[in-house]
């Protein structure tokens, strides 16, 4: 599903993925990243995908796929995000629009239950 909000950001969700590490990155390359390809093609300037979240061992593959793409997408900007609840996605995805200089990164979210009106932020990386 992709949708355009009012940032400069298209975003493409990735509805599913396979559970075992390899068996989703394959799916992503064979499916979702030909979608992503066909956005950048068509002069996409700042491409957000927004993955289901994932144990922590598809973080690997994850990082190079948006490095690589980004890399090739240049000067487009390609960000990936994963996991967290839709206010937590949308914050992030507001983030990225104000910050141009951002590409290549992959940022694992953690949303807090809407019902507690916990502060949403981006999952440390280390």
């Amino acid at each position: 599903m992709i949708a355009q909000g009012s940032s400069a950001q298209t975003v493409l969700e990735v509805t599913s993925l396979a559970d075992g590490e390899g068996d989703a990155a394959a799916e992503f390359y064979g499916i979702w990243r030909v979608q992503a390809q066909a956005l950048l093609d068509n002069d996409c300037a700042s491409l957000v995908l927004v993955l289901p979240d994932a144990p922590q061992n598809h973080r690997d593959w994850r990082r190079a796929a948006v490095g690589a793409m980004a890399r090739a997408a240049a000067p487009a900007r390609v960000n990936m995000l994963s996991g967290g609840d839709r206010l937590a996605t949308e914050a992030a995805i507001a983030y990225l629009d104000a910050a141009p200089g951002i590409t290549g990164q992959y940022l694992p979210l953690n949303g807090a239950d809407a019902e507690t009106g916990a502060t949403r932020t981006m999952q440390d990386e280390t």
